[in-house]
């Protein structure tokens, strides 16, 4: 039962910014961890954001010092905060959880994708 919705994403200038969220909802023990992932197109799926399960962070090389990843646990929802944004950042961007709807039994949960697209 559980869902992930994505919003936020749409057309920016090179240096602006987009903050993008993902809200779960349905049948949640808890959250261990949340990421965002992209595809430009041609290109392999690739991991921009995530934290993880012990609350590390991690960022691309590529989007280092420029996005931010967070959550807000009391609605299940994560964000992604792009900030001096590039062309080479249009992609579709997901965001992926890993959640519990029983305590011991994890599954990985998508969004349903939303377009960033950079101007050149």
């Amino acid at each position: 039962q559980v869902q992930l919705v994505e919003s936020g994403g749409g057309l920016v200038q090179p240096g602006g910014s987009l903050r993008l969220s993902c809200a779960a909802s349905g049948n949640i023990f808890a959250i261990d961890s949340v990421g965002w992932y992209r595809r430009a197109p041609g290109k392999q799926r690739e991991l921009a954001a995530v934290i993880t399960s012990g609350g590390t962070v991690i960022y691309a090389d590529s989007v280092k010092g420029r996005f931010t990843i967070s959550k807000d646990n009391a609605k299940n929802t994560a964000y992604l905060q792009m900030n001096s944004l590039k062309p080479e950042d249009t992609a579709v961007y997901y965001c992926n959880f890993e959640i519990r709807e029983k305590p011991s039994h994890r599954q990985q949960y998508w969004g349903q994708g939303t377009q960033v697209t950079v101007s050149s």
